[in-house]
C-alpha cells in the first residue's frame, strides 16, 4: 500500500476496449476507449470541503471518502475544482441548475451537457471505471476481495479511509468497495429517465457487489450514505 499517495493523484490509463454488460436486460457491448486519466482515490471529505467552502465540520474524518453526495454534487464539484486551477469546466449546466425538475432546487441533470473538449475534472463515463477498475483482468475482481475492497464483510459496516487496501495493477485504490461511484452515463434513459450509473459496491454491501461488472442505479439529485465519486480528466486529442 502506498501511504502517501495523494487525493488529487491521476493516473494515466492506456487505450483499449472494455466489453460492458447488464445483468437486467442480458445485453452486452463493447465500447473502444482513447487514453484518459483517473484519481487514484476517491474523492475525500477534506478535498470535498476545501473545494466547495464547506464548513470545517464537514472535513473531519479527512482521509474518508466523502460520501452522501449527489450526482449533480458531484458535477458542481468538478468544475469548481477546474476553475480552481485554471482549466476549462467539462459540464455546461443551464440556468436551474441542472436540467428539468427541481428535486432539489437544480434540475434532474438531464440538461447538463458535457463539453469533451474541455480539460478539466470530468466523471468517468462507466466504461472508462469499468476497463480502469479491472486494470487488464478478466475475473470479477482485480484480487482477493478482502485484499482490495472495504465491504460487509470486513468494513465494520462504516465507511473507511481511502487507500486502506491494496490497488490494482495500475494504481487505482478502492476501485471496489468502500463506497459506490458516481459514472457519468444515464442507467438506461428509455426505462429509468434521469437515473445515472453508479459503480463499485460499498462498505456496506455483500460481496457479490463488490464485482468489476455490477451496475447500480440512482436519481442525480439523491445523496446516499454510501455513494461518492472519483475524478477523471480527458488527455488532449
Amino acid at each position: 500500500m502506498d501511504t502517501d499517495t495523494e487525493d488529487g493523484t491521476l493516473i494515466a490509463v492506456p487505450p483499449g476496449r472494455v466489453a460492458l454488460s447488464d445483468r437486467r436486460t442480458q445485453r452486452s457491448w463493447p465500447v473502444d476507449l482513447a487514453p484518459y486519466r483517473l484519481a487514484a482515490l476517491p474523492v475525500t471529505r477534506a478535498r470535498y470541503a476545501q473545494v466547495t467552502g464547506s464548513p470545517p465540520e464537514a472535513a473531519q474524518g479527512g482521509r474518508l471518502p466523502v460520501e452522501g453526495v449527489s450526482w449533480l454534487d458531484a458535477v458542481r464539484f468538478c468544475n469548481a475544482l477546474s476553475l480552481r486551477e485554471g482549466l476549462a469546466p467539462a459540464y455546461r449546466l443551464p440556468p436551474d441548475g441542472g436540467g428539468d425538475g427541481d428535486e432539489d432546487g437544480g434540475g434532474d441533470g438531464t440538461g447538463v451537457e458535457w463539453d469533451e473538449r474541455a480539460d478539466g475534472y470530468r466523471l468517468p463515463t462507466e466504461a472508462e471505471w469499468e476497463y480502469a477498475c479491472r486494470a487488464g483482468t478478466a475475473g470479477p475482481r482485480y484480487g482477493p476481495l478482502d485484499e482490495i475492497a472495504w465491504h460487509r464483510g470486513n468494513s465494520g459496516e462504516r465507511v473507511r479511509a481511502v487507500g486502506g487496501k491494496r490497488p490494482n495493477d495500475w494504481g487505482l485504490y478502492d476501485m471496489l468497495g468502500n463506497v459506490w461511484e458516481w459514472c457519468w452515463d444515464r442507467y438506461d434513459p428509455e426505462v429509468y429517465g434521469a437515473y445515472r450509473v453508479l459503480r463499485g459496491g460499498g462498505w456496506f454491501d455483500e460481496s457479490w457487489s463488490c464485482r468489476a461488472s455490477v451496475r447500480r442505479r440512482s436519481h442525480p439529485t439523491l445523496r446516499i450514505d454510501d455513494v461518492g465519486f472519483r475524478l477523471a480528466r480527458s488527455l488532449p486529442s
